[in-house]
């Protein structure tokens, strides 16, 4: 492996701090919440009509969305192992994965983790390689901004075919809204902070100002070091394009295989769910991800319900028992198989 000079992270001094108390107790609120919206929704809807439905679901096409879900992570792993490529990291793949499924458990386990875990996750990356925690957020940031891609591609798909046919009810104008934001929000934020960068190193000085005055462990040279590192770094990844564009292939790739377990799910129940709707609804029910539970978990799925009754023949009892094969073979799954690894990768570090 190589990499920069290492610098460990403040964020923490060794790995027991992953799993802190405070952590904990975060995650337990974020999974009780995450029920409650669960048992809510089920009420609403009527437990008896989501059972039915569930019971009669295709095991077989259950399996395969499970393996879908196995794809999105190993593709998205393969995206991380491209930009850390062209960023000077070289690490094999087969090292890579422990890593990035326990990121992944980290982020969908901590609420707000979909809207701002990529410091966490940069300190899982520093604390098991050789890169420093500069060089990773720089290369997670890089990752993440590279999944928007087809985030927006599928989504524009989606919506164009739901055009066509005219079929966007008056109620979805709500997320089309969100759509719009982030599609133009988070370039223009991104290309912001790239173009002024003596804006964001202000910004970050003065907030730390006070800390530093406090405690010796950090200081305001230390602080804009940092900030330089992770600059160079972003600079270096963005010389590689070719490196970048085999990223993007990958993070394509993901993508489908991300959305493909809610068509399956549709396919074991048995619904009328078109490919093209597939496309639409799962980047659109993932804006719920924002909500303070642990990766979404209850408010994509309510989300979930509500544009397949809008946008399909199905009725509400199995719309609920979609979204909840859906979150089970996606989500549950992922936390299935990343669980072992966060373990393993806490042990090693």
């Amino acid at each position: 492996m190589t990499g920069g000079d290492r610098q460990e992270p403040d964020v923490a001094t060794d790995s027991a701090d992953i799993l802190d108390r405070r952590s904990v107790a975060k995650a337990v609120v974020g999974f009780v919440i995450a029920a409650v919206l669960l048992y809510f929704l089920g009420n609403v809807v009527g437990w008896n009509d989501i059972v039915d439905a569930l019971a009669r679901a295709d095991l077989r096409w259950v399996a395969v969305a499970c393996l879908c879900t196995c794809g999105y992570l190993l593709a998205w792993t393969k995206t991380w192992q491209v930009v850390l490529d062209a960023g000077g990291i070289t690490i094999p793949y087969r090292e890579l994965v422990p890593t990035y499924l326990a990121a992944t458990f980290a982020n969908y386990t901590t609420p707000f983790g979909q809207a701002g875990g990529e410091p966490f996750i940069a300190y899982v990356l520093s604390a098991d390689t050789e890169a420093s925690y500069e060089e990773s957020l720089a290369s997670v940031s890089t990752a993440d901004l590279m999944h928007l891609l087809p985030f927006f591609t599928f989504a524009g798909i989606g919506l164009a075919a739901l055009a066509i046919t005219g079929t966007i009810p008056p109620g979805a104008s709500s997320i089309l809204i969100g759509l719009a934001a982030i599609a133009i929000g988070v370039p223009a934020i991104v290309y912001g902070a790239w173009r002024r960068r003596d804006l964001v190193e202000r910004i970050i000085t003065t907030l730390a100002r006070p800390v530093t005055t406090r405690t010796d462990r950090v200081s305001m040279e230390r602080i804009e070091t940092r900030i330089d590192t992770f600059y160079s770094q972003i600079a270096r990844i963005a010389a590689e394009p070719r490196d970048l564009l085999v990223g993007i292939v990958y993070s394509y790739l993901g993508w489908i295989c991300f959305a493909a377990p809610l068509y399956f799910a549709a396919l074991a129940l048995s619904l009328p769910v078109d490919p093209l709707l597939v496309a639409f609804l799962a980047p659109a029910s993932s804006l719920a991800g924002f909500v303070p539970t642990p990766g979404g978990l209850g408010g994509v799925s309510t989300a979930m319900v509500a544009l397949v009754v809008a946008l399909t023949p199905v009725g509400a009892g199995a719309a609920a028992a979609l979204a909840i094969l859906y979150r089970a073979t996606s989500y549950v799954f992922a936390l299935l198989v990343c669980g072992p690894a966060a373990l393993y990768v806490t042990a090693r570090a």
